[in-house]
């Protein structure tokens, strides 16, 4: 590469989930695009990988994401109409829990607010809708008939596709050992060359902390267990057949599964995940010892709640959490830098949904310094 072919007028540093869309979004303005990535990806080394993720609108973490998922839903069908692919399967999701559960409400505040279908049902109309869940007779039973899940691995290797044919350039295996700001510029330091760029846009999953020394947000990795079973009679858990799903637990907490995915990625059978804090773990430690405490809990949880899916747990992995300090996703400006440097990072295991507008709004804060997407909540200012 010659010395004029090094600048770029953005950078994009991790081309995981966020950075292959922001390289996308980037490329489709016709802006100079290099995304570095570290590893191959897709990767099985962080956050991004596991066949599948929940994609849903009802969203109790906070009402103030379903305007995102809205623009988010949008650019999924825009994301497949160009590409010709299936990214998005609409499954619907069935929610369990009590009433008083802070989830279960959370859902039906976000439905309320923002005028989303789902559907309550009676106990007897769960036990026909959803034979295979039992003992859930003390629950609530919502379903979300537009929800459903997306694959992950299938839509990163979309973007960087795309992102390619609109002249970005990806290289991977390419490490970034520092970057700084010199004058109008931002030099860039890999294992292979230096590169320079006007923007830079970190999305470095679970090794943001280390890239971004300069951050004064606290951001925590964490281990998290996912599983596979493989049912006796696996027709009625395949997709058509069963939903996505999520059971509050009162003791034991939140867990939730997906379907059967047939000529996927990964495993066939059907994925479940305790979703809790995790083993907090450094981001190069993901293949730390599976707890067997923590194996045995979904074991637990499949006798009680699914016992026609059976205990047969025919693969389990870990995946890399990164959380902020109040768990919500962190899109802005780093302070100091002007507008020259954008940061996404904290996606603490829901941010997948959001891929397509945290591209499309990085891209906005890259060119323009601004986005009209509402991100104020997820801005650095609420630290303060």
């Amino acid at each position: 590469m010659s010395s004029l072919e090094k600048h770029f007028q953005t950078i994009v540093i991790g081309v995981g989930s966020m950075g292959s869309a922001a390289c996308y979004y980037l490329a489709m303005r016709g802006q100079t695009v290099l995304g570095l990535e570290q590893f191959e990806s897709p990767h099985e080394k962080g956050s991004h990988a596991g066949q599948s993720r929940i994609v849903r609108k009802a969203y109790f973490e906070h009402p103030d994401y379903v305007p995102l998922l809205d623009r988010a839903y949008d650019n999924w069908r825009s994301l497949e109409k160009r590409t010709g692919r299936q990214l998005f399967h609409r499954t619907g999701i069935s929610y369990f829990g009590k009433k008083d559960n802070e989830n279960i409400i959370g859902i039906r505040t976000s439905a309320r607010l923002y005028n989303i279908p789902i559907k309550n049902f009676r106990q007897d109309e769960a036990r026909m809708k959803f034979p295979a869940f039992q003992s859930t007779g003390e629950f609530d039973v919502i379903f979300e008939p537009d929800a459903g899940f997306v694959t992950p691995e299938n839509t990163i290797r979309a973007y960087i596709h795309e992102a390619q044919k609109h002249g970005a350039v990806i290289q991977m295996n390419t490490p970034v050992l520092a970057w700084k700001k010199e004058g109008a510029k931002i030099r860039v330091v890999t294992t292979n060359a230096d590169f320079s760029c006007d923007k830079l846009i970190v999305t470095s999953g679970a090794w943001t902390a280390r890239l971004l020394p300069q951050l004064k947000v606290r951001l925590q990795v964490a281990r998290q267990l996912l599983a596979w079973v493989s049912p006796a009679n696996a027709a009625d858990f395949i997709e058509g057949n069963f939903p996505c799903w999520f059971v509050e637990d009162p003791d034991m907490g939140t867990f939730y599964g997906f379907p059967i995915v047939e000529n996927s990625v990964g495993p066939i059978g059907m994925k479940l995940a305790h979703h809790f804090p995790g083993v907090a773990c450094g981001p190069d430690e993901i293949a730390g010892k599976i707890p067997a405490e923590e194996e045995e809990k979904l074991r637990r949880f499949l006798r009680r709640y699914l016992p026609a899916a059976g205990e047969n747990i025919i693969y389990m992995k870990n995946c890399l959490y990164t959380y902020s300090p109040d768990h919500h996703f962190i899109i802005d400006q780093l302070p100091g830098y002007e507008d020259d440097v954008i940061i996404a990072c904290g996606f603490s295991g829901h941010g997948f949904k959001f891929v397509p507008v945290v591209g499309e709004v990085l891209a906005d804060l890259a060119i323009d310094g601004e986005t009209d997407q509402p991100i104020g909540f997820l801005r650095m200012q609420r630290f303060k």
